[in-house]
């Protein structure tokens, strides 16, 4: 079976360097809030191109306490409302919700399938205070078109970079766009941890100190507490693992790019829709291929199919937010772009230590399919 991502192998390459971190830190009797953990966000800063990286537990709780955040700050407010594209996985809205926020759903590009600036632009009412662009599959959203809305209309702009580690536009990286960002480190993320782990990239300097409050236990300082917080902490062990991958990171999403550059060029089916079609070389330069989502009306089929045939794939997202029971006032709502993506979205095999081999046992395999009735 071809993997659809090897996480042992991808970290089988690091061993060495993962054991010496695991060790460094076993041995140093701290394991909470030390210097592995200001060595990483002092490394993933620098690598976002930001001031400030504030390690958090996951990816939901770094949009969550943000938003959080802001409120203590004064700048958000009970009811106030986020505009987020309706295409997202749930965590994008759960951050939103679970701040007493109201979630403002908006289509996406059907070219990106990233949030749309015409919808944001369209969306835009007395109570929008945030946009909280997410960098879908790897690729920016339109980020210059989107802060020219947020500074003319003084909003907020939260990305989710959850699934985007390096990717930029114009040389300007994810989470150094927006007023912050929120990173997940879940261990299929391009820079994964071994097991959960988030963080928080920002330029406002009273921002990442409320945020380090906020993470722990809404103390500045021990047995002084600011606010009513939460315990959200990026561990030492996490940290240290995660510094070690960072190093690697751009190697991994050159060879990201080139499987999607093979995949691009290579797989020719009237029955599958590629990613990106219609876009500039640009874009393929910058997209950092967390995965590579193709679109068939015969999607169900192609799975089994490839499946039959040993190749793993997944489906990323099955069922849109607004038609989960979790949020089910929204179940009667409408967005037709959102819901024909994932009717039909595959994600195919994607990761550095795929081989060329299996790529191509991959592109053969698309290529050779046809569903049934339609040889």
């Amino acid at each position: 079976m071809i993997p659809f991502l090897d996480l042992k192998t991808i970290n089988q390459q690091y061993r060495a360097e993962l054991i010496e971190a695991c060790t460094r830190v076993l041995d140093s009797g701290w394991y909470i809030g030390g210097q592995e953990l200001e060595k990483f966000e002092q490394h993933f800063a620098q690598y976002c191109g930001t001031e400030f990286a504030i390690g958090v537990a996951n990816g939901l709780d770094a949009l969550i306490l943000t938003l959080r955040a802001w409120k203590e700050l004064g700048k958000l407010q009970d009811g106030d409302e986020v505009i987020v594209p309706a295409n997202t996985y749930i965590a994008s809205i759960l951050a939103i919700t679970a701040n007493n926020l109201t979630p403002v759903l908006v289509e996406p590009d059907e070219q990106s399938l990233n949030i749309s600036p015409a919808a944001i632009q369209a969306a835009i009412t007395a109570k929008t205070k945030v946009i909280l662009p997410v960098h879908l599959y790897g690729q920016l959203a339109d980020m210059p078109k989107i802060m020219q809305i947020a500074q003319h209309h003084n909003l907020l702009v939260l990305e989710d970079s959850a699934q985007a580690h390096g990717a930029e536009i114009d040389g300007k990286k994810a989470g150094n766009w927006g007023d912050a960002s929120g990173f997940s480190f879940y261990p299929g993320k391009n820079l994964g941890a071994l097991g959960d782990a988030g963080a928080i990239t920002t330029n406002d300097a009273e921002l990442a100190q409320t945020l380090k409050a906020l993470r722990n236990y809404g103390s500045h300082e021990k047995y002084k507490n600011l606010f009513a917080g939460v315990n959200s902490r990026l561990d030492e062990i996490q940290a240290a693992m995660l510094d070690v991958k960072l190093k690697y990171l751009d190697e991994e999403v050159v060879k990201r790019r080139q499987i999607a550059a093979l995949y691009l060029s290579q797989i020719q089916n009237p029955f599958m829709t590629l990613p990106l079609t219609g876009g500039d070389a640009q874009q393929y330069e910058q997209h950092v291929w967390h995965l590579f989502v193709i679109q068939s009306e015969y999607r169900n089929e192609l799975q089994n199919y490839l499946k039959e045939n040993g190749v793993q794939t997944l489906i990323h997202y099955p069922i849109p937010p607004h038609k989960q029971l979790a949020y089910k006032e929204w179940n009667g709502l409408s967005f037709p772009i959102t819901e024909r993506i994932h009717t039909q979205v595959l994600s195919l095999p994607m990761g550095p230590t795929q081989t060329l081999e299996e790529t191509q046992k991959v592109i053969e395999l698309c290529n050779a399919f046809a569903p049934v009735g339609r040889v």
